[in-house]
């Protein structure tokens, strides 16, 4: 009887300060540094994936395909000089396993956008069966790049490196960004484009506003089987016939 009593304060306590698996999170997955999900979880979605570069370092796709990642955004290249060097690993290991890829591009401010846009189509050109590319576009915490242009450079830019891109793949890009940079560069007046929206303290309905999105960053410390480190998790906005759909129409 003590130890049934025991067991329930044990239950109750870890309870109290979030033991257990994090609420809002699919169970699949797992997040070290979770929010207090309440209400439009991430969980009440059903179509999830992730996105890494080389800070993912080796990751066993084949796991990560077992538990039910269903696509993967890969950095590819990021300035007009940087290349990731585990672009073409993971990228290789994510289709082996069968795992609908990517390619994203991390923008820097301080080169031109249709320059940085023949920098990522050389490292990653356009290939069957990928899904579309992704412009990475934030403001940069980088020292060599500390730039923060007005938001009419910043989205003539972004134009910029989205029509090169555009005329290469035959597909429009999707645009990636942060809550402040959505709304000091009115990014919504790039219209016509799938967002993905980062937003790991509340839904996108709360954060940006009745925005539409397509895919929704909703933390960056998730956990996910053959992935060693923390990686960012992230929702596609419908169902899964809704996904099919969306795949079918945006894989080139």
């Amino acid at each position: 009887m003590t130890r049934i009593v025991s067991s329930a304060v044990l239950l109750a306590a870890l309870s109290a300060c979030g033991g257990g698996h994090p609420r809002g999170i699919p169970s699949r997955f797992d997040d070290v540094d979770p929010y207090a999900w309440r209400q439009n979880a991430p969980d009440t979605y059903p179509v999830h994936g992730i996105d890494v570069s080389r800070w993912q370092g080796q990751i066993d796709w084949h796991r990560v395909s077992g538990s039910g990642v269903a696509f993967a955004f890969i950095k590819a290249t990021e300035g007009g000089d940087v290349a990731d060097p585990l672009f073409a690993h993971h990228w290789q290991g994510a289709t082996a396993a069968g795992i609908p890829a990517g390619a994203y591009h991390f923008y820097y401010h301080c080169r031109g956008g249709a320059e940085q846009a023949l920098w990522f189509l050389e490292n990653a050109p356009p290939r069957a069966g990928t899904l579309p590319p992704v412009l990475d576009i934030e403001w940069t915490q980088s020292r060599n790049c500390p730039r923060r242009p007005d938001p009419e450079t910043v989205r003539a830019e972004a134009q910029a490196f989205l029509d090169v891109v555009t005329a290469a793949w035959g597909k429009r890009p999707v645009i990636y960004t942060t809550v402040d940079f959505w709304t000091e560069n009115e990014m919504w007046r790039l219209g016509g484009y799938p967002f993905w929206l980062r937003s790991v303290a509340g839904h996108p309905q709360e954060t940006y506003g009745h925005r539409h999105w397509t895919f929704w960053q909703y933390t960056g410390t998730g956990r996910v089987p053959g992935i060693a480190n923390e990686v960012d998790l992230n929702a596609f906005a419908g169902s899964e016939a809704e996904w099919q759909a969306w795949l079918a129409a945006a894989t080139l």
